[in-house]
């Protein structure tokens, strides 16, 4: 399990026994994004905010923390397989080159 603090008293977990990331705040759990990892791969295949947290971008805060965990690992490409995920990387074209060719 790995676990970064991020602005604003965020943490960022890849529980990678579960193949998820998580996004907590003071303990609560707030935002999920689960992967399949091949090992060459990871692909993103579900976003999720828990419903009393949505409207305020956190999903889009656990899909940034991940890849920059993917980026700075420089040993995987990503598959968006999440229709979220592909909209993020539609919206950050500086990280395409992080994407799995088709």
């Amino acid at each position: 399990m790995t676990k970064s603090t991020l602005a604003s008293g965020f943490i960022l977990t890849d529980e990678k026994d579960a193949s998820r990331y998580t996004l907590t705040r003071d303990g609560q759990l707030v935002s999920v994004l689960d992967y399949r990892d091949d090992g060459r791969t990871i692909a993103l295949t579900r976003a999720f905010t828990i419903p009393t947290f949505r409207g305020h971008g956190y999903a889009g805060t656990v899909v940034e923390g991940a890849v920059a965990e993917i980026e700075e690992r420089g040993d995987r490409k990503v598959d968006a397989v999440c229709w979220y995920v592909a909209d993020w990387f539609s919206a950050h074209p500086e990280k395409a080159s992080l994407l799995r060719s088709r």
